[in-house]
């Protein structure tokens, strides 16, 4: 069983196009869990219009925090491997099938992604070239990170020893990627498997440069390094 965690906020202009692009990739037995962090738009009204009985959508915790936000998703995700959707992006056709493949053989799988704007019209072809992205657990963790949330996918026992996330992480997807490497292991496949999305109300900062000074960044990976440390 596959299940697929979007955690949504305002997300009304994109939202249908994402899950359409998710859902014609799943079996009947599969799920889409949709966490709201209290969306003012139509968001809610678009997904409930789209009447696929695979789709569940649970309130999420309102603390203004994708990283909680996916954390809620993901506490209900009853799925053997969980992908991560962001809100705005699209999945290619073939994405489910190139991460289950090798899901076979690894624990967590991250993917190249296609850059593009609000549009879907190119910008940069490779995510990975963006992030200056290299296979390499200790260079994931103190150098630069190349764990992006939408473009992983895991086996159930990653979510397990992720669960419950840190107060102090940065991020949802660095932690989860780095429990991977050091617990498990981790394969960067150079697939481009998702319309990465960069559009003005976009969160992330992936593809633009880090939005955070060079101390607060030194913290992030201290937070990880000591909370990876608890695991053991």
């Amino acid at each position: 069983m596959i299940s697929v965690c979007v955690a949504t906020y305002n997300g009304e202009k994109f939202i249908r196009e994402q899950i359409d692009s998710i859902l014609c990739q799943l079996s009947s037995d599969d799920e889409i869990i949709v966490s709201d962090d209290g969306s003012t738009d139509g968001t809610i009204v678009i997904i409930n219009c789209i009447g696929d009985k695979r789709i569940r959508i649970i309130e999420g915790p309102r603390k203004h925090s994708p990283t909680f936000n996916f954390e809620n998703a993901l506490k209900e995700a009853k799925g053997d491997y969980i992908f991560l959707a962001d809100q705005d992006d699209v999945w290619k056709t073939n994405k489910v099938e190139v991460c289950m493949k090798w899901l076979q053989k690894y624990d967590c799988v991250v993917s190249d992604a296609e850059v593009t704007d609000s549009n879907l019209n190119p910008l940069y072809p490779s995510l990975y070239a963006i992030m200056q992205v290299r296979q390499g657990h200790i260079y994931n963790t103190v150098w630069k990170n190349g764990y992006t949330g939408c473009c992983m996918a895991f086996r159930r026992n990653i979510l397990e020893a992720s669960l419950p996330f840190p107060k102090d992480i940065p991020m949802h997807d660095i932690w989860i990627g780095n429990v991977a490497a050091y617990k498990y292991n981790v394969k960067f496949i150079p697939d481009k498997l998702i319309l990465f999305r960069r559009h003005k109300e976009t969160i992330s900062c992936n593809g633009k440069g880090s939005k955070y000074s060079i101390w607060q960044q030194m913290k992030f990976r201290w937070s990880i390094i000591k909370n990876i440390a608890n695991l053991y």
